[in-house]
Order: structure tokens, then C-alpha cells, then sequence
């Protein structure tokens, strides 16, 4: 790759371990990648057969690669799969994910680093999710003719491959076999700039959701707190900024209840979360059957539940589009309810799209929240229809793995 991709590298590399003195994230990655190589060469057996190389940044790329990984699993049980992360916050999550026969980071994309990579693996074929586009190893992979996939992409017009001085950047879009993109809009744009090898398949996410939905987890406790509620909301993955504007209005309506799923949950932030709650509330870890009618707002300290957790709401909030932008709004479309989130949701094709049929809300404040929920609360057509406006959006979504399956695999 171009010499000042190789500083802007090593730069990065050099910033995390500065950060690592004090943010634990830069710890377990370094951590992580001095012992990569080490977990290769024990796991990796060369008998011919091969592995299969998937990567994903971070937890939201895996939850796009994994109806893949998967589906290659039902159709091909004897397949290997080497899954790598970026991030801590998915390796960290999912190290011990059984469905890939090796789990490890990803080392930084310096020369030496990817070659070692490669010849541990030596993979019959790779695939990215969504958007890491690493120069390096994308190069490299191309010069020892390994297929290489990206699925679930999309690209927008602001991204620098579509600048005037992003000519190092398409040459990585070079290396890939094929594109598989969310939408038109991202082939046209690729088109643009003379790549064509590109497949519109749509987004993974969507098949995940479904599936999770279809086999979601039962909690009796919830659905004891829930049964005889006139409304009940489920807030997933909130902030601070999301529970300023929700919970003033929980406490001043007797007649809803509330499942809040924190985005973050160690014992201050529960602590200051529940003291600013006036009704009674309860911790998922602690309740029980006596108190679980008479809880009127839930808290869940638990990992893993929120997908499941859902169904048991009217509505759905998502948190984050306050800060960086909105969290997984599928996961609560899925079940036919009507999702209200933040302002920050510009980077989310489905966001715009469930926007545009009236399956989704955004708001700019409490007043905007106050407004479309005593709609909800006042006028149950409208629950209905909305939430059938978002059911329909995810199903008309579906079928994604089978394409991208279908076309690397026929």
C-alpha cells in the first residue's frame, strides 16, 4: 500500500498503545493481537481441506456476518471458519462463539503482520462485513488469488472513495471478487468510479432479526409484570441523554409500564438510573414472582436479553441517537411495533426507510416524544397500523444470506 497508508498505520498502532496506559478497550486489543498469532498456529490444521476467513469490526458487523456463518454451517458442516475481530467489544463478546472453528483479533494492517496472518490461515476465501477496508491485506489477498467478499456494504456519497484524491482507497475496492451492497444507491455510486462487479443482495441483519424473533426466549417473570398493563414500553440500549427525555414522562403516566435495557449498566449508572425513577422498580438479577406484578419499571443488568425482550412492548425507544447514533432498530421492528429514536440516525438506510412507511419516529426532543406517545397511548388504530408498518418493512427485507450464499458459493 501507499507510504503514507503505512505511517497513517503505524500512527494509529502508536495512539493505541498511548491510550492502553489508561483505557482498558486498548489493552485487550493489544493483549489480544500479541496472542494471535499463537491461537493460529495451535488451532489451524493444514490437511488440505482450508478455512474460510470471516472479519467483523466490532459486535454489529458479527451480527451481520453471522446469518452467514450459520448458513454455511447448515449447508456445509464440514466447513472451518476463521472469525476475526477488530474490536474488543466484539471479540470480548463473542471469543467463545461456537459456530467458527478459530475466534481471534484481526493484527494491524502492517506488511509483515498480514503476511504472517495469511500464511497461518492460508484461507480458500474472505469475507468483510460492511465497511473495514483494510489496504494491506486486501492487497495481498488479491496478489495470492484468494476470492474476497465484502457483504452487507453500503456507501454513500461522502465516503473518500468518491473524492477526487481518493484514488488510494478505490485501489482497495479493486481487490474484492464481488460487492455485496444494501441498496442501489450504493452500486450506482460504485459504478461511478468503474466498479462493477457488485451484487445488490441487501442487508444480513434483517434475516438475523427474523431469526432471533422466531426463536426468542420466553422470561415468565416479564410477561407476569407485563400481563395486565394498559401499555408497556421497552427502551433498548439507552443513554443518559434517551432517559432524560423518557423517563420524566414513565413517572408522570400511572398507566404504563416500562423494560429498560441500558446500554451500559455497572452498579453507579443503575444507582443513579433508578434513583430518578418514581415508581417502583426493580432489577432484572433481583426480581421475583411476589414483587413481578407490582413492578412498574424494570431494569435489566443482564448481556443477551434485549432481543428477546422486545416482544413483551407496545412500543419500542433505541436508544443512542442522541449520541453517536441509534443502536439496533430491527431487533424492535421485527415484532410489530412502532420504534421511536433520536436524531441521529442519518448513517441508517433502514431508519430513513421505516421513516418514510410509518414504522418508525424520530425526535428532536420531549416535546416530540410527549406528542407521538399519547397518540400511542390515546389511539390504539394507530399503534396497530404502525407497527404493522414496521413488521411488513422487515419482512419485505428478508432473504439476503440466501443471495450472498448462493452467488459465493454456487
Amino acid at each position: 500500500m501507499d507510504l503514507f497508508y503505512n505511517l497513517g498505520i503505524r500512527a494509529y498502532k502508536a495512539a493505541v498503545r498511548i491510550a492502553s496506559i489508561k483505557n482498558r478497550k486498548a489493552r485487550l486489543m493489544l493483549h489480544g493481537q500479541a496472542h494471535t498469532m499463537a491461537k493460529l498456529q495451535q488451532a489451524i490444521k493444514h490437511d488440505g481441506q482450508g478455512y474460510i476467513w470471516i472479519h467483523a469490526s466490532s459486535l454489529g458487523e458479527f451480527e451481520q456476518a453471522r446469518p452467514l456463518i450459520e448458513m454455511i454451517k447448515e449447508k456445509q458442516p464440514q466447513a472451518r471458519i476463521v472469525l476475526t475481530f477488530f474490536s474488543p467489544s466484539g471479540y470480548e463478546v463473542r471469543k467463545n462463539y461456537d459456530m467458527a472453528d478459530v475466534v481471534c483479533y484481526l493484527p494491524f494492517d502492517l506488511s509483515g503482520n498480514v503476511k504472517r496472518f495469511l500464511n497461518a490461515v492460508q484461507p480458500t476465501m474472505a469475507i468483510f462485513v460492511k465497511y473495514d477496508f483494510w489496504g494491506n491485506y486486501l492487497m495481498e489477498l488479491k496478489r495470492r488469488h484468494i476470492p474476497t467478499y465484502i457483504i452487507s456494504a453500503i456507501f454513500r456519497p461522502t465516503q473518500t472513495f468518491f473524492r477526487p484524491w481518493g484514488g488510494m482507497f478505490r485501489k482497495m475496492l479493486g481487490c474484492f471478487t464481488t460487492l455485496f451492497v444494501q441498496n442501489e444507491e450504493s452500486r450506482s455510486l460504485l459504478e461511478g468510479i468503474g466498479i462493477n462487479n457488485v451484487t445488490i443482495a441487501g442487508d444480513t441483519r434483517f434475516d438475523r432479526v427474523a431469526t432471533v424473533c422466531n426463536a426468542a426466549r420466553e422470561f415468565p417473570l416479564i410477561e407476569q409484570m407485563v400481563k395486565d398493563a394498559q401499555f408497556t414500553m421497552v427502551m433498548g440500549s439507552s443513554w443518559e441523554p434517551d432517559e432524560d427525555i423518557v423517563i420524566p414522562y414513565f413517572n408522570a403516566h400511572p398507566e404504563m409500564k416500562l423494560i429498560i435495557a441500558p446500554h451500559e449498566f455497572d452498579r453507579q449508572r443503575l444507582l443513579a438510573l433508578m434513583a430518578r425513577i418514581k415508581r417502583k422498580t426493580a432489577l432484572y438479577s433481583s426480581l421475583t414472582a411476589r414483587d413481578a406484578a407490582h413492578t412498574q419499571c424494570l431494569i435489566i443488568d443482564s448481556f443477551g436479553l434485549l432481543s428477546s425482550l422486545y416482544r413483551y412492548g407496545q412500543v419500542a425507544y433505541v436508544g443512542g441517537g442522541f449520541g453517536t447514533g441509534i443502536h439496533n432498530i430491527n431487533e424492535a421492528a421485527v415484532y410489530g411495533m412502532p420504534v421511536i429514536f433520536g436524531p441521529r440516525y442519518d448513517k441508517f438506510r433502514e431508519a430513513h426507510d421505516l421513516i418514510a412507511c410509518q414504522g418508525a419516529f424520530a425526535i428532536n426532543g420531549a416535546d416530540d416524544f410527549t406528542q407521538l406517545m399519547d397518540r400511542f397511548i390515546a389511539d390504539d388504530e394507530h399503534l396497530k397500523s404502525t407497527g404493522s408498518n414496521a413488521a411488513a418493512y422487515i419482512r419485505s427485507n428478508l432473504g439476503a444470506t440466501a443471495t450472498i450464499y448462493s452467488h459465493i458459493f454456487a
